[in-house]
């Protein structure tokens, strides 16, 4: 199995550090949300404003059945992909998962920084912003969790050498 896929709560980074990866380790790099938009001809806002949350996640799931069998490709989907459908259990039955753990400051950080607007956080000022990742992190790290290796700030070099191990690259 040479397929990574990267966890974590929206702005922890899964894109870029999966995009560096990918390049560093001469893999394909899939942004789940970019997969669906260029799917669907919507951006993902839309389709959450259009369906609801609920049938996007049901076409979340559906888009990451097709990709997470490709070989050789490192895939970072949405924050909330591995909290719905059992989306976790399929990630870690067909690739190998990395949770990119960062602490609520950091991820705070990170969205009032984003140039990217997330369609459940792009309306919060930065108070509704900080109560939205206070409530929503202890209910979706559970499912992150689950992941098959935790990686933080701290130890995001000694989690790249691991990552190279466990691809024997």
């Amino acid at each position: 199995m040479n397929t990574v896929v990267i966890v974590g709560f929206p702005g922890a980074g899964k894109s870029t550090i999966g995009k560096r990866l990918a390049d560093e380790l001469s893999m394909t790099f899939i942004d789940l949300d970019l997969y669906i938009e260029e799917k669907y001809h919507t951006a993902i806002p839309l389709l959450f404003q259009r369906y609801g949350e609920s049938a996007f996640r049901t076409l979340e799931s559906a888009a990451l059945e097709e990709v997470i069998t490709k070989e050789n490709a490192i895939i970072a989907v949405g924050g909330g992909t591995p909290c719905f459908n059992d989306n976790m259990t399929k990630i870690n039955a067909n690739a190998f998962s990395i949770y990119l753990q960062l602490t609520e400051e950091q991820i705070i950080d990170h969205l009032l920084h984003s140039k990217k607007k997330r369609p459940l956080t792009k309306h919060l000022s930065e108070p509704e912003l900080r109560e939205y990742v206070h409530k929503t992190l202890p209910i979706r790290e559970p499912f992150y969790l689950q992941a098959q290796m935790t990686c933080s700030l701290e130890n995001s070099y000694l989690c790249a050498l691991l990552i190279q191990k466990k691809l024997k690259l």
